[in-house]
């Protein structure tokens, strides 16, 4: 039996390629392997539940996403596929069984689901759309797979699904949405590893939001609100952007008050440690997390690089690494298992506008 590889991706929107690595995993150094062509704006990416294929969306014209094959002795990629978008979308996800693949459209605020074959590739154009309130940023499923969540930035909700495996179907829930106070603007998700909670980033007021998930009916509940911004960052809550590629909006009032910008979540697999960025600061914000009720503790915030857009732990929950869409570099820090806070970043090359950073373990 050959030893298991761990293999590193970053798309980088400007140059319109994926960088690949491979992680040492006994030290988080990262090797680059290469540089897969994909085409300007790839950004969000996703790795199948089988981790045999990657999942890469193009938000330039035409939109569409391309499957790549991952290469389990190498980590290089191949394009098997591509297959159409219905608009720009910022977030993808796959279902937990891997037969479908969700994207969210912040510009053209709508959901999609699309098949995926038996043979890991997305061929087909989507077979279910939903529009959406303002700015759709994210969708996710749940643990059971049989609740799928997004978040609408401009709408401020949360809005909650059912999912049929079998058909790949979502269904609005009841209620259909939950909303946080006034001016958060729900971002991106992430799910306690028991399932029992949602951890939601509010990009306009960096708060991280905690929900309480019913494990029969899958809707939420609000459980907490805390900030991943300190008051001395000194940082005004923000306002929605405007679209990938879309004009700037009409110029609103002077403020030169910095604004929060919060961008990326992700939880340590043991569910002890939550991380999120902010893009003014340029900071990582720690939470530990309460063992029983979920509840979160902000701790502090580490400097990283330019306009952090991504952050990924590895499979074991070692390292965290960071991408910045302002930086030729990305950053890999080993997480101290008992506080959770970041060591000192290894920082290896990476293309213009890198973006989205995915971890794959291969046995």
């Amino acid at each position: 039996m050959s030893a298991g590889k761990t293999f590193v991706y970053v798309s980088n929107a400007q140059d319109g390629n994926i960088d690949a690595y491979i992680m040492d995993t006994s030290s988080g150094g990262l090797t680059p392997i290469g540089k897969t062509e994909a085409a300007k704006l790839v950004m969000p990416m996703a790795v199948s539940p089988s981790k045999k294929h990657l999942y890469a969306v193009i938000r330039s014209q035409p939109t569409r996403v391309l499957t790549y094959a991952i290469d389990p002795a190498t980590g290089t990629l191949s394009q098997k596929a591509s297959a159409p978008l219905p608009d720009s979308m910022p977030y993808v996800s796959t279902d937990r069984t891997g037969r479908y693949l969700f994207t969210a459209s912040y510009g053209g605020d709508k959901l999609a689901v699309s098949p995926i074959g038996e043979n890991g590739l997305v061929e087909a154009e989507a077979i279910q759309v939903i529009p959406t309130g303002r700015n759709a940023h994210s969708i996710l499923p749940d643990g059971s797979n049989k609740f799928v969540y997004a978040a609408t930035l401009g709408a401020n909700q949360v809005l909650q699904f059912t999912f049929d495996s079998k058909t790949g179907r979502l269904s609005p829930n009841e209620p259909a949405s939950i909303s946080p106070q006034p001016g958060h603007g729900p971002r991106h998700l992430a799910f306690s590893p028991d399932n029992k909670y949602l951890y939601v980033l509010n990009e306009l007021s960096g708060h991280v939001t905690q929900y309480a998930i019913d494990p029969g009916k899958g809707t939420l509940t609000l459980v907490d609100s805390i900030s991943s911004v300190p008051a001395e960052a000194g940082l005004a809550w923000g306002a929605p952007q405007a679209p990938v590629g879309a004009a700037p909006a009409a110029a609103a009032p002077k403020d030169d008050k910095p604004k929060v910008w919060a961008a990326d979540i992700q939880i340590t697999p043991n569910g002890k440690f939550l991380y999120s960025t902010e893009r003014t600061t340029n900071k990582i914000a720690l939470f530990t997390v309460a063992p029983e009720t979920g509840k979160l503790t902000y701790v502090t915030n580490f400097p990283t690089e330019a306009q952090p857009r991504g952050i990924r732990l590895d499979p074991a929950g070692q390292y965290l690494v960071a991408s910045g869409e302002k930086s030729d570099r990305i950053s890999v820090y080993k997480i101290d298992q008992g506080t959770g806070k970041l060591g000192e970043p290894s920082r290896y090359p990476v293309g213009n506008g890198a973006n989205w950073v995915e971890i794959v373990d291969v046995k």
